[in-house]
C-alpha cells in the first residue's frame, strides 16, 4: 500500500487535513480548535493537456450531501476517480435517485456551478454532462454569464440548456449573476458566495469567497499577478478577505499555479509562477497584519500544467520551490485527481 502523506497541519487555526490515498485510506489530522468545516474533492486538478483532468473542486460543508462544484472542467471522469479512490463513500447511494454513487453526485449532490471564466478546461464537463443534468443555476459574474451566452450555450457551438440567450431555450440551467463583493445565499445548499473579479489576461476571471456560517474558504480560478496583470484585483482581494483571517476564519486557500519558474513572465498568459503565487501570499500576509498570519493556513495549489516533455515535471518543481523559498508559513498541498481534503 502506498501512503502519501502531506505533512503535519500545525501552529494555528481550527483546522483539520483529511486525504484519499488510492480508495484505501483516509489520513485525518486533528484540528486544534474543532472539526473541519469543508469537505474539497478534486474532480479535475490540471489545468490543461489532459482533457479528462481539467479544473473542477466539488465543494461542500462537512458532513452535508449539498454541494457546489467550482468550475466544471472535468465531471463525470473525476467522479469516477474520486469513487475509486473512496472521496465519496460518506455519500449513500439512493434507490430512489441515481444507483452509481458518481451519477448520483452529478445529478443530486451538486446542486449549482460556480464559473469563474468560460475557457474550455473549466465549462467542458459542465457542457458535456447538460443533456443528463438536472436543473441547476450557474453563478458567476456578468461578464462570464455573457460569453456562455453567447458563444457556448447559443444553439451553435451547443444546445441553448440555459434560462436566456438564443431560441429555443431549453431552461436546464439558471444563470445567477452575481455583484461584486455582495454574498449570495446558493440555492439548495447551506452555503454563501462572494465573488470577486480576477485578471486573467484579456479575461475577467472570478475568486469565490464561500462561506458556511462563519467559516469561509476562498477558491481562485486563472488569475494573473497584479505587478504583472498591471492591476490591482488580487490586492482588492486579499483586503476583503484579510479580516476573516484575522478572526481566524478562513480555512483555506485553492489557488493556480500553472507554470514553473522558469517560465518568462511574458509568456504567463495570466497565469502565476512560484514567484508570483510566493509574492501574492506576501501581499495577503501585509493586508492582514498580523504577525505570521498565514501559518499553517492549507493552500491548495491547483491548475498545474502538465508538461509534453518527459524530462519535466513540473509539479514536482512548483511544489519543491514553493515549499522551499516560503516565507509566510503557508501549507501547501497538491490534490491529484480524485483526491479529497478536509479543513
Amino acid at each position: 500500500m502506498t501512503r502519501r502523506f502531506i505533512g503535519k497541519l500545525a501552529t494555528r487555526g481550527p483546522r483539520c487535513l483529511c486525504i484519499g490515498l488510492a480508495g484505501l485510506l483516509t489520513t485525518t489530522l486533528p484540528a486544534i480548535a474543532h472539526v473541519q468545516n469543508f469537505d474539497v474533492v478534486a474532480l479535475g486538478a490540471h489545468g490543461g493537456i489532459v482533457d479528462g483532468d481539467l479544473t473542477a473542486y466539488l465543494v461542500r460543508p462537512v458532513g452535508d450531501d449539498r454541494a457546489v462544484l467550482c468550475d466544471a472542467g472535468t465531471i463525470m471522469k473525476g467522479l469516477e476517480a474520486a469513487e475509486r479512490k473512496g472521496s465519496l463513500n460518506d455519500i449513500r447511494p439512493s434507490p430512489d435517485l441515481d444507483k452509481e454513487r458518481p451519477g448520483l453526485v452529478a445529478r443530486h449532490v451538486v446542486r449549482a456551478y460556480l464559473i469563474s471564466h468560460a475557457h474550455l478546461d473549466h465549462i467542458a464537463g459542465m457542457v458535456a454532462l447538460s443533456p443528463d443534468d438536472t436543473p441547476k443555476p450557474i453563478y458567476a459574474l456578468p461578464s462570464v454569464i455573457d460569453v456562455l451566452t453567447q458563444h457556448v450555450f447559443n444553439g451553435a457551438v451547443w444546445p441553448n440548456m440555459a434560462d436566456q440567450g438564443t431560441a429555443p431555450r431549453l431552461g436546464l440551467y439558471h444563470y445567477a449573476p452575481l455583484k461584486v463583493g455582495q454574498a449570495e445565499r446558493i440555492a439548495g445548499t447551506a452555503l454563501t458566495v462572494s465573488a470577486y473579479p480576477l485578471s486573467h489576461a484579456a479575461v475577467e476571471s472570478t475568486a469565490f469567497l464561500l462561506r458556511n456560517g462563519d467559516d469561509a474558504l476562498l477558491y481562485l480560478g486563472d488569475t494573473g499577478a497584479d505587478t504583472v496583470e498591471h492591476r490591482h484585483n488580487l490586492q482588492d482581494l486579499w483586503q476583503a478577505v484579510a479580516p476573516l483571517i484575522r478572526a481566524h476564519h478562513l480555512h483555506g486557500i485553492i489557488i493556480e499555479c500553472s507554470y514553473d519558474d522558469s517560465r518568462a513572465d511574458a509568456r504567463l498568459f495570466g497565469h502565476l509562477s512560484p514567484h508570483w503565487l510566493l509574492h501574492e501570499l506576501e501581499m495577503l500576509e501585509k493586508a492582514v497584519g498580523n504577525e505570521k498570519p498565514l501559518q499553517g493556513l492549507p493552500v491548495v495549489v491547483s491548475h498545474i500544467k502538465p508538461s509534453l516533455v518527459s524530462s519535466r515535471q513540473p509539479e514536482r518543481d512548483i511544489l519543491t520551490t514553493l515549499r522551499q523559498h516560503d516565507r509566510t508559513g503557508s501549507r501547501f498541498i497538491r490534490l491529484e485527481q480524485g483526491d479529497r481534503v478536509q479543513f
